[in-house]
């Protein structure tokens, strides 16, 4: 078994599903009390958004490059970034940092080429929605991403910051976001990338007809097949 190291605190609210999910997964495949080896550095998420709002990716890099060396030097064979947002900068992370970061796009592409999907909606912070690290593994994958409007954009982003990461869940912004959804199946969307770790927490698959794909969950299982193989 491999030690993963976690990085997460992107926010707290999915690092404890990233914990959960992986050390179930373990679980079910080795039984008995089986568990993850794992490592964890959880960032104080003010200084994270601090850096989003001033759109200062070189400090967040800097982050998370000093992060993964101090797993790394605690025994880390990978690293996993607990959240969607922080992996445009991973393929620069993981060359500064000397580990295999498992990347979320990329386990997502392939889940969704399992189920034949050609087409699907992405919905992240606005990062995840409008440079092109998570879009560019769906194209190479063959899967076309699609975006909301800017104005959807812009509704995405600041809920994801000022209420889902900090644990808040309204119901007002839940009916705001399948309408958002209902309206990127009207342009030919068959299922929707939860792009940010905290929507799965929000809308959940009997809330819709759409097939929802958990990138939280997906990435983890990902994070289970490394630490096994």
């Amino acid at each position: 078994m491999k030690t993963l190291g976690l990085i997460g605190g992107t926010s707290w609210v999915s690092t404890i599903d990233y914990y959960r999910f992986i050390n179930q997964g373990v679980n079910n495949r080795l039984g008995g009390v089986n568990a993850a080896r794992l490592l964890v550095h959880s960032f104080n998420y003010a200084d994270i958004v601090k850096n989003l709002d001033t759109n200062n990716w070189d400090a967040i890099l800097k982050m998370i490059v000093d992060a993964g060396i101090n797993l790394k030097n605690s025994g880390a064979e990978g690293i996993i970034l607990c959240g969607n947002t922080t992996h445009l900068v991973a393929t620069e992370a993981q060359a500064q940092i000397g580990l295999p970061i498992i990347h979320i796009a990329e386990a997502t592409a392939v889940a969704i080429k399992k189920e034949g999907f050609k087409t699907v909606a992405l919905l992240g912070t606005r990062f995840t929605m409008e440079h092109n690290f998570f879009a560019d593994k769906l194209k190479a994958a063959g899967i076309q991403p699609l975006t909301p409007d800017k104005t959807d954009r812009d509704f995405i982003h600041e809920t994801l910051l000022r209420e889902m990461g900090k644990g808040i869940f309204k119901p007002e912004t839940k009916a705001a976001y399948l309408q958002i959804m209902d309206k990127l199946k009207l342009q030919g969307a068959e299922g929707v990338i939860l792009g940010c770790t905290e929507i799965p927490l929000l809308v959940q698959p009997a809330d819709t007809d759409l097939m929802l794909f958990d990138t939280a969950a997906i990435h983890s299982a990902a994070a289970v097949d490394f630490i096994l193989n």
